[in-house]
């Protein structure tokens, strides 16, 4: 893997690069199911918030076949996978305290989900 240098970070964030990928994997699950986030604490780096681990959430939408960021980040390859729309109660993210009223939506792949 090349080295980055500091002088030319600048230029390959203007460069980008397309994180979605027409790959044909299936999906895992649709709009409507009830999902469990994995409660993992990886040495590197990873999307799933720590605020979201070990959550119940439903899926909202299906966005489409995606580089899977944690593996990316890490030099381990694409990994491509479907990325989610998950919607979550405020009150299962911030307790009781939070209101009934309110929902967060994080963007999760695959590997983060697990069935509820």
């Amino acid at each position: 893997m090349p080295v980055l240098r500091a002088a030319d970070v600048g230029k390959v964030l203007l460069k980008g690069g397309r994180a979605r990928v027409d790959e044909p994997v299936p999906p895992r699950f649709k709009a409507g199911d009830r999902v469990t986030t994995r409660n993992v604490n990886p040495l590197g780096h990873t999307r799933l918030p720590r605020y979201a681990r070990g959550r119940q959430g439903v899926i909202d939408r299906d966005h489409g076949v995606f580089i899977f960021p944690d593996t990316h980040a890490m030099g381990q390859g694409p990994k491509p996978q479907h990325c989610y729309a998950v919607r979550f109660a405020a009150r299962e993210l911030w307790g009781p305290e939070a209101s009934p009223r309110d929902w967060i939506y994080i963007d999760l792949w695959d590997d983060h989900l697990d069935p509820a």
